[in-house]
């Protein structure tokens, strides 16, 4: 950008000597940059937001799936203490593969840390499915039902646990749509370009009456007008594995931590800690 401040300005002063471009034009172009560059910003982080509203909903969910599932369980008749405890465990833990699996899905990586709450039949069930999430829903929509048919869960219970599954569907298929949306390249390769031709047009046009200055005061509009604009595009991709993203790594280590915790159990992994004290992913 600098270079081509000097080039606009030397371009202005030696073969465009009888050209007096009006400050008014990269005015008004510049107000119009601004609303172009607003309305990006504006979408990206709506984007941003909706992709945290949603996961801030799995966070709640995914605690009331675990409360749901050791309080509203009982003994059938001809059951055991043992039996009800077993079912309540796999549920809990395939819940946290759902969790790493729909992760690992949104975030690109191919990271088979959901595994360990699986058992070794399940993940082998699902090795060779695209939508590991998606499958592992599959298979907990099938357990609750048979859960039902052996009355460890009544009926009233049974649609309030279905729904939380559906919940669950719907917070995946809202993450999925974000993940998977591109935004329009329009918008972002022509705001790239006015930028250009307005940091050009800013320095021909006080060229003559500060001088040399120009190419500081066309490089620093520029940079500002860049910075604003690369902020926005940063968190365009909500779930990218980047510092601007929706820390959704640290957001599934922390259900993890509680759902563990609500089954007693005594391996509690550590909390996902901050990346050199500035974000956390």
């Amino acid at each position: 950008m600098l270079f081509l401040c000097i080039l606009a300005y030397y371009v202005d002063t030696l073969l465009l000597k009888d050209l007096n471009i009006p400050p008014a034009l990269p005015t008004l172009m510049g107000t119009a940059i601004a609303f172009f560059i607003g309305f990006n910003n504006n979408q990206a982080y709506d984007r941003w937001w909706e992709a945290r509203t949603i996961w801030g909903e799995l966070v709640n969910n995914s605690r009331e799936w675990a409360r749901s599932m050791i309080a509203y369980c009982s003994i059938p008749s001809g059951g055991t203490t043992e039996i009800v405890k077993e079912y309540q465990q796999k549920m809990i833990f395939r819940h946290l593969a759902f969790l790493y699996a729909l992760q690992s899905s949104l975030r690109q990586m191919n990271n088979t840390e959901y595994e360990k709450y699986l058992t070794t039949q399940e993940a082998e069930s699902i090795k060779h499915v695209a939508n590991k999430a998606n499958a592992i829903l599959g298979i907990q929509s099938r357990e609750l039902e048979k859960m039902a048919n052996e009355k460890i869960v009544d009926s009233f219970r049974y649609y309030a646990m279905a729904n939380l599954i559906k919940s669950f569907g719907e917070g995946m298929g809202k993450s999925e749509r974000i993940a998977n949306t591109v935004f329009p390249t329009v918008y972002v390769y022509f705001t790239r370009l006015f930028s250009w031709i307005f940091v050009i047009l800013l320095t021909m046009s006080i060229s003559m009456s500060v001088g040399p200055w120009s190419i500081l005061f066309g490089w620093l509009m520029g940079f500002v007008y860049h910075t604003t604009h690369i902020n926005g595009m940063s968190i365009m991709n909500p779930f990218e594995y980047a510092a601007p993203g929706v820390p959704i790594t640290s957001i599934t280590r922390n259900i993890e931590i509680d759902i563990l915790q609500t089954l007693g159990e005594k391996n509690i992994p550590d909390p996902i800690m901050p990346v050199n004290n500035e974000y956390i992913l």
